[in-house]
């Protein structure tokens, strides 16, 4: 169904009492409904994408949602102040039909609008799934992990020797692989007699040894704490010998995970899924503000995070069968390690640690060094004795991604000054080289990712992610998420007929603002030239403002004056927060830059320059990292020296706090500008004809000149 056949909800909550204000995740589109209007024909009125085959007759189940507000059961509603209709008659036939629905979910076309609601859509019940741009990527490190295999043949008791099986199966290990003093999970004692039995004597032991002592290491267990001595954590009956690691990357819109094999270091299967906490924010100071407002709502977020984890790691145990010759699919109870980064909001909140602190100055962390526990105790549904490893964080919004990134690109042992920066809600920035580096975070908000732009949207199938415009007609031309065509190529419309021309994210929306600058029709001030409207009919009148019209389908697409806006203040922030580093280290230049995280895997970095996001560079040494976050936790995964080196390195960074830093507000207003103000871009303007350094309020000055001029003339 069309949105615009639909008539169109208001967009503030009415005074009266007969209307429901309802608010949708990750969309976060909103309108006000009467009282018993279904949420499938609501999000439809709105645009939301919610699934739904069946018509609405409760059959096909694909219209699933979750409610914010109320509990809901098959024997009806058991909060105190319901804001959806009871669990429906239909919805009961449905799951004794077709099976019991996800906990908490209801049917978008039984379930009817009560009260004002937060609706969340979650990623298997919209027909645009978000696309996780978070493959593995390849990465050389000397494995060595913390967790190995070791199988034994153990001695049989007998009369004249009354040991226990434990004591022989410790003895079993001293003589065949030298492993001595070795400690061994209370919980095992339970079942080690009938996996002896079982395996006749031959066992695999799974031991855990964080202090990776390898043949140049002299570290002995006499000067290791407890909980570090080595320690049998699984054993299995007869020869085994696949054990699996998962490393994770737990960002703030999306959770990668990487299953690995901890025998040989291979990635067997990777996936993602969006963080669930988007529901109760789209960034995270919004969500840290839910933690003010609601008590509990820190715990609500770590069941939501954990519990997207789980599913995370059933779904890439299952994926290695299809993604991996000959192997069947794995087994949750053998993953024995797990390597987490986050940023840290996402960190505290993984931890079950509450996020208030970091919402206002000194923005201090509950702890910054690294964490090793049991999975179990972050309810991590894992082998019972599965180790977690969290990275450490590096300031109060620099976080255990950006030691990830670190940890991936090796900047410390360069000479010459790198530039890392992680793009996403809140850019996390790091300068140096092998003599000094520092770092610190900067507040770009949502805008990087379609958030807070008029036709925004996360990177799906239908959002346009490529834009050129003709310098001389100022005609543009794109490309979409699902199809390999631009827009004036022969066969495009066939090809984006299923997904259409929905939105677009957030490498579209720098590229469009880049294009439109370099083709003339924003000036260096960001602002849209309405004189550009005798060249062009794309130039539409908008209020007092200008506007661009990108795209005219079943969705109209513009680039209007807030969205330049909403981009200025987003890139002048972390172009700000970048000289600040600069300042600090002293130097005009830097020699290479690196953008990691998803929108840094995908944006083009000509036209990241263009705007002014990063400083001058030749731009042969700005490259993606990938997802370099990621790539640290495969590595501290993997090597267990690893974590060491993080440990130390984090320690040596330099913080700056960009908030009580009197010149970052000098830094942003000259970075409002495109590309910047005063900085020269000397290494850009050898492969791009940057327009000239002139602006809207120029041109006003040089007007009011001239009239005084001919007024005194006269």
């Amino acid at each position: 169904m069309n949105q615009r056949d639909n008539p169109k909800p208001t967009d503030s909550p009415q005074s009266g009492s007969d209307q429901a204000h309802v608010v949708f995740t990750p969309s976060g589109k909103r309108g006000d409904f009467p009282f018993g209007t279904p949420v499938l024909d609501a999000a439809r009125k709105l645009g939301v994408d919610l699934d739904s085959v069946c018509g609405g007759r409760g059959i096909c189940g694909r219209c699933q949602i979750l409610c914010s507000e109320g509990e809901f059961s098959k024997h009806g509603i058991t909060s105190t102040q319901a804001h959806l209709t009871a669990y429906a008659e239909v919805e009961e036939r449905y799951e004794r039909i077709k099976g019991a629905m996800k906990t908490g979910r209801r049917l978008g076309c039984q379930a009817k609008l009560q009260g004002d609601v937060v609706i969340d859509v979650p990623e298997d019940s919209q027909v645009h799934r978000q696309v996780i741009r978070k493959a593995a990527d390849h990465v050389d490190v000397k494995l060595d992990p913390t967790v190995r295999l070791y199988y034994v043949e153990v001695e049989q008791p007998d009369m004249h020797d009354p040991s226990g099986d434990l004591r022989r199966l410790k003895k079993a290990l001293a003589t065949e692989w030298g492993l001595d003093n070795l400690d061994c999970e209370s919980n095992l004692f339970g079942n080690l007699q009938k996996i002896l039995r079982e395996g006749e004597w031959k066992a695999t032991v799974a031991v855990y040894d964080p202090a990776a002592r390898t043949a140049d290491q002299t570290e002995t267990s006499d000067n290791l704490t407890a909980y570090d001595k080595p320690r049998i954590i699984s054993v299995w009956p007869g020869f085994h010998d696949r054990i699996y690691g998962v490393a994770i990357d737990v960002g703030s819109t999306t959770i990668a995970a990487h299953l690995c094999s901890l025998t040989d270091g291979e990635v067997l299967a990777s996936s993602g899924a969006m963080n669930p906490q988007i529901r109760f924010g789209e960034d995270l100071m919004s969500r840290v503000s839910y933690v003010m407002m609601n008590p509990g709502g820190d715990t609500e977020m770590t069941n939501a995070v954990r519990e997207a984890i789980n599913e995370l790691l059933v779904v890439v145990c299952t994926e290695v069968a299809s993604t991996v010759e000959g192997h069947e699919q794995a087994s949750i109870n053998d993953i024995l390690d797990l390597t987490f980064v986050a940023n840290p909001v996402m960190h505290h909140l993984l931890l079950g640690i509450d996020p208030v602190e970091l919402g206002g100055a000194p923005f201090a962390l509950a702890f910054d060094e690294s964490a090793s526990l049991r999975a179990a105790e972050m309810g991590i549904a894992a082998n019972l004795n599965a180790r977690a490893y969290v990275l450490p964080c590096i300031a109060g919004h620099v976080g255990a991604d950006t030691a990830g990134v670190m940890l991936a690109e090796q900047p410390h042992l360069l000479d010459d000054i790198s530039l890392l920066v992680d793009v996403g809600t809140n850019a996390e920035i790091v300068l140096g080289n092998r003599e000094r580096m520092v770092a610190c975070s900067s507040p770009t908000g949502p805008a990087f990712e379609g958030a807070q732009i008029s036709g925004g949207q996360r990177a799906a199938p239908g959002a346009i992610e490529r834009i050129r415009i003709d310098p001389e007609t100022l005609e543009p031309k794109f490309s979409v998420i699902g199809s390999e065509l631009w827009s004036n190529d022969e066969g495009f419309e066939e090809s984006v007929n299923n997904i259409g021309v929905t939105g677009i994210c957030g490498s579209g929306i720098i590229e469009a603002i880049a294009e439109m600058f370099l083709a003339g029709i924003i000036d260096t001030d960001g602002v849209i030239d309405g004189a550009m409207a005798a060249k062009s009919e794309r130039i539409l009148a908008d209020g007092r403002t200008f506007s661009y019209l990108l795209h005219d389908g079943d969705v109209r697409i513009i680039i209007s004056q807030n969205d330049v806006r909403q981009i200025q203040l987003a890139k002048a922030a972390l172009y700000a927060g970048v000289k600040l580093l600069m300042d600090r280290l002293g130097i005009e230049k830097v020699q290479r830059i690196r953008l990691a995280g998803a929108f840094g895997s995908h944006i083009d970095v000509k036209y990241a320059m263009v705007l002014g996001l990063i400083p001058d560079c030749v731009l042969e040494q700005v490259t993606s990292a990938g997802n370099a976050a990621g790539n640290g936790a495969r590595i501290a995964l993997m090597n267990a020296n690893s974590r060491r080196e993080v440990e130390s390195l984090v320690h040596n960074v330099e913080k700056i706090e960009t908030a009580v830093e009197p010149k970052f507000q000098e830094h942003f207003v000259l970075a409002m500008a495109f590309p910047h103000k005063s900085d020269e871009f000397t290494e850009l303007g050898k492969v791009v004809n940057l327009p000239e350094r002139k602006s809207t309020s120029d041109a006003g000055r040089e007007r009011s000149r001239k009239s005084r001029r001919r007024k005194r003339a006269g």
